[in-house]
């Protein structure tokens, strides 16, 4: 993950160099890299194993739209650490189905526990100066439930209004036990590579999350690739370096091959130069990302 294998000293000076800001992937110190703005690919859509089958935009004339509770202005804003709590489970983190749609808030919305339920904290258009899209998981009277950014397995539900729907053309599933990552477009596999992932007892974390954004890469040790960040964090903050804590899981690349197809990583996903140029190439913000342990067959690929 970012900051692997950089000694204390190091580690600070590029902590100093983003004030304020929390850290990009699993980095050391309590402040870092703060998410950097790139030109975002294409709006895209994206692939799965099975066709998905799309949710329905709006009740039906029987149906009506539980109304939103107003939210109080002293509930927190979703940022780049951890998320508040409450918020319910995803009911299908393993679920590889292509999400082809994202939510991309156009002012602070609310965000609730459920149509019609309780607010517990509010969505920016932007995390860290990056805008944010995550991606859409359900749809019910009316109201639209996104995975939440910040926190594992996580959903958040939203009245209508406040945000744009994205298209979503692509999909990244890994797989752990076979330390394969796999990108997906219009439901068909484009490329595989071999990657690296989480040494015991910090794991790369299971079920769906999303390409939240990309930073530069703050030491040489990266290879000079640009580094994206995911909607998820560590399962247990705990069982990561002190620095680490608070942190995001992200793919980004390394300054050797040696470590493909292990597990030696603090939860990040490691592949090649040639393949993480080419997926910041082509995959946007929002993007979907399933971590599951091994698919029922291997995916085959153009």
């Amino acid at each position: 993950m970012l900051f692997d294998r950089i000694s204390p000293s190091r580690r600070y000076r590029w902590i100093a160099a983003a004030v304020g800001v929390p850290l990009l992937m699993l980095a050391a110190g309590a402040t870092g890299w703060a998410l950097t703005p790139r030109p975002a690919p294409a709006p895209p859509a994206r692939p799965a194993a099975q066709a998905p089958v799309p949710p329905t935009a709006t009740p039906t004339p029987a149906e009506s739209v539980p109304p939103a509770a107003p939210a109080p202005d002293h509930l927190p804003v979703v940022d780049y650490g951890p998320a508040p709590t409450g918020f319910p489970a995803d009911p299908e983190p393993l679920d590889t189905t292509p999400l082809t749609e994202g939510a991309h808030p156009t002012r602070r919305v609310a965000a609730y526990t459920a149509p019609g339920g309780r607010p517990l904290a509010f969505l920016d258009p932007t995390i860290s100066g990056v805008e944010v899209t995550m991606p859409i998981v359900d749809r019910r009277a009316g109201w639209t439930a996104v995975l939440l950014p910040s926190a594992n397995r996580t959903l958040a539900w939203l009245p209508p209004g406040g945000f744009a729907t994205v298209a979503l053309r692509d999909q990244i599933v890994v797989e752990r036990k076979p330390h394969r990552l796999t990108w997906y477009r219009a439901g068909r596999a484009v490329r595989s590579w071999e990657v690296s992932l989480g040494q015991r007892g910090q794991e790369t974390p299971l079920g769906r999350t999303f390409v939240l954004g990309r930073t530069p890469p703050p030491e040489a040790v990266y290879g000079g690739v640009d580094i994206f960040a995911l909607g998820s964090v560590p399962d247990d903050p705990e069982a990561v370096p002190p620095g680490l804590r608070g942190a995001h899981i992200g793919i980004h690349t390394w300054q050797d091959d040696d470590e493909l197809g292990q597990n030696t990583t603090n939860g990040c996903i490691r592949l090649t130069k040639s393949g993480q140029r080419e997926l910041l190439a082509e995959l946007r913000p929002g993007t979907s990302v399933v971590v599951v342990d091994e698919l029922p067959t291997p995916p085959p690929t153009a």
